[in-house]
């Protein structure tokens, strides 16, 4: 299971509510998709193009160990066809919900 409180940096895919999926980077996945569905107190640190996609559902997430590794993955997962992410998606051990 992945430890959300681990030391680095996350790759991430959130599922949005229309069904698209938005892949990004963070060091705490708890607060960064707390972010993407305006869950804070400015309501507007998430991206755009989730802002008007919310609610938003962690599917996938992986850890590194520095930043560099890590946008090399989210770069990587960007470029992927839809159905290349279902299948990372479905592949991957089952998140804890956070």
């Amino acid at each position: 299971m992945l430890n959300y409180k681990h030391m680095g940096y996350f790759v991430y895919i959130l599922r949005c509510f229309d069904d698209t999926l938005y892949t990004g980077i963070t060091t705490d996945l708890q607060r960064r998709v707390g972010e993407h569905n305006g869950e804070n107190s400015k309501g507007n640190l998430g991206s755009k193009y989730t802002a008007a996609r919310r609610p938003v559902v962690l599917v996938y997430a992986q850890s590194f160990t520095n930043r560099s590794e890590s946008s090399k993955e989210e770069l990587r997962i960007k470029k992927l066809i839809r159905s290349d992410k279902e299948l990372l998606i479905h592949t991957h051990p089952s998140l804890k919900k956070i």
